[in-house]
């Protein structure tokens, strides 16, 4: 035993470090352990720039970039790998197919997404004029103006500075026009988001899982990637009376509110569809009674002497029924009160 153990450390090895193998393929270690996220992003952005590609494998990369960037982490290395210029070009290029634009919208919502620092990246491109642009029925197919809703969306959720630039370029009056889109999915999107933007913010606002980063600690340092940068600012994160003034304030060329909009889109639907031939769905209805209890119960807003008639009308038709719209019965009574 002792003779077999004196052999070992006689034969354990010679004391100079291995030499280091370069003849491995480094295609090999990527096919093993897989490429690095940052790699596969730029490899992403590269081919769906490359206007010499097929306009399937542009996509499918864009389809591959929006996946990476469902990451919060690999959301904000846009930034840091330079992507957001490359990224916002598509929507800007002139030889850009609607397929292209609807994916790279897909992109820019999921990377926006609950994401502060991403926004505010973004936001400096003053993105806004072309989104709002991307809504508009007579260029861009229902897919795409669905997508662009949804990048709007992320660029203005919790975003007061994103709001005040909504409001200089006039983008009311493309919600207004989202209100009566051929597309429900588009009407529904717009309705969604005006109660979000309308919703008062607080601190618990941002006590949410998923991909909001907060501190552990009150302690702990506040980064701007961090919705916590918003809670100890909320000025900052507040749309609720930017989207008040917006339902309220007249649009000169229409003659009415945005309110009056709303209230029209329920009361007296355009019809929708691909030869109109709908005209509710339950769904919108909801999201529309949803921002009606926001204004009047949770922001105090005042509907005019017409908008409660109009209210009490379509509300009284549909009690009948029994419908409360997803409310529960308590927030209907109470909104109820606020028409009466």
């Amino acid at each position: 035993m002792q003779s077999l153990l004196r052999w070992s450390v006689e034969n354990s090895g010679s004391s100079s470090a291995p030499s280091q193998r370069t003849d491995i393929d480094p295609g090999l270690i990527d096919h093993i352990l897989g490429k690095p996220d940052a790699q596969m992003m730029k490899e992403a952005i590269q081919i769906a720039t490359d206007p010499s590609k097929d306009e399937d494998t542009r996509i499918t990369a864009l389809d591959d970039l929006e996946m990476l960037v469902e990451s919060i982490d690999n959301a904000n290395d846009l930034k840091k790998l330079n992507m957001w210029e490359p990224l916002h070009g598509l929507l800007t290029t002139a030889n850009t197919t609607d397929p292209l634009k609807m994916q790279t919208l897909w992109v820019i919502g999921t990377a926006l997404q609950n994401n502060p620092a991403a926004q505010l990246t973004y936001l400096a491109l003053d993105p806004l004029p072309v989104i709002l642009s991307s809504l508009s029925p007579s260029t861009n197919s229902a897919k795409t103006r669905s997508k662009a809703m949804y990048a709007l969306s992320g660029l203005l959720k919790h975003n007061a500075q994103a709001v005040r630039q909504l409001n200089a370029t006039g983008g009311w009056h493309t919600f207004r026009s989202a209100l009566e889109d051929s597309d429900i999915n588009v009407r529904r999107k717009a309705a969604f988001l005006l109660n979000t933007l309308l919703m008062p913010t607080t601190v618990e606002t941002f006590d949410a899982p998923s991909r909001i980063h907060t501190p552990l600690a009150a302690s702990a340092p506040v980064h701007p990637n961090s919705h916590a940068s918003m809670a100890s600012d909320p000025e900052s994160a507040s749309t609720t009376t930017a989207t008040m003034e917006a339902l309220q304030k007249d649009c000169e060329s229409e003659g009415s509110s945005l309110m009056d909009a709303l209230i029209s889109a329920i009361a007296d639907p355009v019809p929708f569809g691909a030869d109109g031939e709908l005209d509710e769905d339950a769904e919108f209805q909801e999201n529309i009674v949803r921002i009606l209890h926001t204004f009047s119960v949770q922001c105090g807003g005042k509907f005019s002497d017409a908008q409660r008639h109009a209210l009490r009308g379509f509300f009284d038709g549909a009690e009948r029924s029994g419908d409360v719209f997803g409310l529960s019965r308590e927030e209907f009574s109470r909104l109820k009160s606020a028409i009466a």
